[in-house]
């Protein structure tokens, strides 16, 4: 027996290698025009354009090219998100971490092992890019799916603004800001379209997979009168469990089985309510409950609705069908974050009151190219890189604690990670620690922590490389909330060979391509972005001497009215 599913096993794997191929692209990446929620036409960004960009649909073995081609008169990138890019980290695409951007008239050409299986997306990873438009499906097929279906729908749901990201950028990160209030959407989208229509046949099972591409927007998504079996997190194959609703934050994906009904004689809605709590106003005029229209019979009436609106989905209760157990953590961060004015006066979000800012040299680079025996000092990735050290093979914690009001979806690159623990308040592992027995926690790459508590994530730290680890709130990640994970940087320079291309883009864009967050060899990062800090809640010693000299020059000043008055002073 042990045997015969040996020969099965290979056939299989023959089968899988025999479908593999190289699937290119070729994206010129345009602006182009777009009224997609039919209420305002603005500048957008698309591909070939046209708009929105095409959904990309690859299977497991295949390799994904992507010739890359920037006619915007600004620099761009693209990051295959929820891709571990294992061995390609300089594939992933975030500016200032694994690359620097490809300039305006540049080209790159992203070439994607295709090594996993589920519901994933491509966007940019410049500053609010994506915001604009750039953003899209990337579906990875499994030839030997766990589950049945008939047919396979992508669900995207996405806010959308009228105004350019970097309008929104520039009112948002601004000393007239102090609140730190994000620029509210104007809209919601489904299938980035207001009028999106799906067409269900009797007693078809449907896999739909659910993407939210917002910026800031969290969804409820629900199905009039149908309920779904939840089948994936964020490429990781779950048991099923029967739901009425899903929960999904910025980034987060699910597969849901839907088998539609028998009876054609009602045709039904699909809804995609925006959750306002992260709004800091709601517009009379913003439409928060999303819907699309599901057709059964042309011919049919709607049956009423039954939104179901904002009922809790507990994402821990699902279980991955691949068991991977607990394992202790090696290496256990706090992560608390907040969002207060810093020192150039913006409200910014940051972890443990360090902002994020982007080095002079793509840290990735850095950690190619330092002395090696820097390349394990965080210093060396610049005063605010944010950066945290990942000895390989380690098992890596983050507790990660909401000290906001607000809720806020994390993402971390090159991994899924496992969620460990929740609760209220700030994580305290002697009062509430980690309960080490769990056999399957669930597994995925974007968390989605409420306000005012915590998450605690883990994950083995076996792909050597520079990730990124950030709120996938827009606006979030370009005010400074983010970190960098540094794994294993001894074993890079031996496994990552970035193409040359990569190094003629950072020069074209006047960036370092070598040596620490400055330009620099050693630990001097003088001359790294930096300084932007805390206030100082008392007297510095500037302070404290100015106050003397005030202090001094107010005596003296006094004493001089009282000499004054005391004088014989006016006509003798």
């Amino acid at each position: 027996m042990k045997f015969l599913n040996g020969c099965m096993a290979g056939a299989l794997a023959l089968a899988s290698i025999a479908r593999a191929a190289n699937v290119t692209l070729d994206w010129d990446i345009t602006y182009t025009n777009a009224n997609p929620d039919g209420l305002f036409e603005r500048r957008v960004i698309g591909v070939n354009g046209a708009f929105p960009p095409p959904p990309i649909n690859v299977t497991v073995n295949d390799t994904l090219i992507i010739n890359t081609h920037n006619s915007l008169d600004v620099p761009t990138s693209l990051h295959a998100h929820g891709m571990f890019q294992n061995g390609t980290a300089y594939m992933d695409g975030p500016v200032g971490v694994t690359e620097c951007g490809i300039p305006p008239g540049g080209n790159f050409t992203y070439v994607i092992p295709i090594t996993q299986k589920g519901t994933y997306w491509i966007h940019s990873h410049y500053r609010g890019q994506y915001m604009d438009g750039l953003r899209s499906a990337l579906i990875l097929h499994d030839p030997t799916p766990p589950y049945q279906y008939d047919e396979d729908i992508v669900v995207t749901m996405n806010d959308w603004y009228h105004d350019q990201s970097e309008t929104g950028l520039a009112t948002f990160l601004n000393v007239y800001n102090p609140t730190g209030a994000e620029p509210v959407p104007n809209s919601g989208l489904i299938n980035n379209n207001a009028n999106t229509t799906f067409n269900f046949v009797a007693g078809k099972t449907y896999r739909l997979r659910l993407i939210n591409m917002s910026a800031l927007a969290m969804f409820y998504f629900s199905i009039d009168n149908h309920t779904m079996d939840v089948i994936e997190v964020e490429g990781v194959d779950t048991q099923r469990k029967t739901v009425t609703n899903i929960f999904l934050a910025a980034a987060q994906r699910y597969s849901v089985l839907v088998t539609a009904k028998n009876d054609t004689s009602f045709n039904y809605y699909m809804h995609a309510d925006m959750n306002p709590d992260m709004f800091d106003v709601v517009p009379d005029d913003l439409q928060l409950n999303i819907t699309a229209p599901i057709i059964y019979n042309q011919n049919a009436a709607f049956a009423p609705q039954n939104d179901l609106g904002s009922l809790e989905f507990d994402d821990t209760t699902l279980v991955p069908l691949e068991v991977v157990g607990m394992a202790h953590a090696d290496h256990s961060y706090p992560m608390s974050f907040d969002f207060q004015v810093y020192t150039d006066g913006i409200n910014r979000g940051a972890f443990n009151n360090v902002p994020y800012l982007m080095p002079k040299t793509p840290s990735l680079l850095t950690a190619l190219t330092i002395d090696q025996q820097y390349a394990n000092d965080p210093t060396i990735y610049g005063s605010q890189g944010h950066a945290i050290i990942a000895p390989h093979l380690s098992m890596m914690e983050f507790a990660v604690n909401n000290l906001d009001s607000g809720a806020h979806p994390f993402h971390l690159h090159g991994h899924v990670f496992q969620v460990v623990a929740r609760g209220d308040g700030v994580y305290n592992a002697s009062a509430n620690p980690v309960n080490e027995t769990q056999a399957n926690p669930v597994r995925r790459d974007t968390v989605h922590i409420p306000e005012n508590s915590y998450a605690v994530i883990r994950w083995r730290a076996d792909n050597p490389a520079v990730w990124f680890f950030h709120c996938h709130v827009e606006w979030h990640l370009e005010s400074g909330l983010a970190a960098q994970v540094i794994e294993a940087p001894e074993l890079m320079p031996q496994r990552l060979q970035p193409p040359q291309q990569l190094y003629d883009n950072c020069k074209a864009l006047g960036w370092s391509v070598e040596g620490n967050a400055a330009g620099k060899q050693g630990l001097d990062i003088s001359g790294a972005p930096g300084g932007v800090t805390i206030p100082y809640d008392g007297f510095t010693a500037k302070g404290k001497g100015a106050m003397a000299a005030c202090i001094i020059s107010a005596l003296l000043g006094m004493g001089t009215i009282v000499w004054y008055a005391q004088g014989q002073v006016g006509p003798q």
